[in-house]
């Protein structure tokens, strides 16, 4: 079987989010034909039937559906490999910083722009979801991540940890408590993925089962807390960050006995970089900085 083309992939993926050759062709400024002879191209090659078409609509096949779940992942890697690449092929000239909400890596930053004057230091704020993304498609160098991760392929060193609370509704049953413990929130719901809160996890098994089942779609911080004040349930944040969004309509507690989140600069394993290994140096003196907590915990 011959390699599968990425460009002729390129071409399926498109129709197959549009369900129209036409309107797929004018988003690759090709002419329709030429789009239709690809993707039958592509169906030789793999032997496989893709679409089924009339006059009036195009589905995919069981074959096109397996293909369109396997083709994001295989682009997106090819997509990664160019830049990085690229970026081992460049004389090094600018270097990206990832960082995770809550954290202030300014000190940092300056002393190795200080370091290296003729460097461009740029920074990339990253979410639960890209935190490590970002280290394996090259989007940045090394990045300040929380904890957990999937550490596969990554160096991690060690900065700070810091406390973490649950923030609540303002009009919430323990809103205004400065500390709690995590069986107070055995009958809440959680609005963000589990695998962020293993402790959660650990309640009981049919908080468990819960928390699976309502996993949120939630990406953001902002998100999260506008859930969280329309009273649709909880999350549970680093206190920086619970403290960096400071917003009315909810308040937050310490949760006293689940561990601390432990912040990481984290870089990919492979990479032997002078650049990395100075500002690794650097971060271990200039840890990121927690945005300061209130007096007492109370509203956010």
């Amino acid at each position: 079987m011959a390699d599968v083309d990425l460009r002729k992939l390129r071409y399926f993926v498109a129709v197959a989010e549009q369900l129209h050759f036409g309107r797929a062709a004018a988003d690759l400024h090709i002419a329709q034909p030429v789009l239709s002879r690809q993707i039958r191209a592509l169906e030789d090659e793999l032997k496989a039937q893709l679409f089924v078409r009339d006059r009036r609509t195009t589905e995919l096949t069981p074959a096109g559906r397996q293909l369109l779940a396997d083709a994001g992942p295989l682009l997106a890697s090819a997509d990664a490999l160019r830049r990085r690449v690229t970026r081992a092929a460049r004389v090094p000239d600018s270097f990206t910083i990832g960082f995770m909400p809550g954290l202030i890596v300014t000190e940092a930053v300056r002393a190795l722009a200080g370091c290296h004057p003729q460097l461009t230091v740029n920074v990339l704020r990253t979410s639960w979801d890209d935190q490590t993304a970002v280290l394996h498609d090259g989007r940045a160098d090394v990045s300040y991540i929380r904890l957990p991760v999937d550490q596969s392929g990554l160096q991690i060193q060690a900065l700070l940890a810091e406390p973490r609370v649950a923030v609540f509704p303002a009009g919430h049953r323990l809103a205004g408590k400065d500390t709690i413990s995590i069986a107070d929130l055995a009958d809440e719901h959680l609005l963000q993925d589990p695998d962020a809160v293993p402790e959660w996890r650990d309640i009981a098994s049919e908080m468990r089962t819960r928390a699976r089942r309502s996993a949120p779609v939630f990406r953001t911080v902002e998100e999260k807390l506008e859930h969280v004040a329309a009273g649709h349930g909880i999350v549970l944040l680093p206190l920086s960050t619970a403290v960096f969004y400071t917003r009315p309509g909810v308040a937050h507690s310490h949760v006293s006995d689940i561990p601390p989140n432990q912040v990481c600069l984290a870089w990919d394993a492979t990479r032997r970089s002078r650049l990395i290994q100075d500002f690794a140096a650097i971060a271990a003196g200039h840890p990121p900085v927690a945005s300061p907590a209130e007096p007492g915990l109370g509203r956010i």
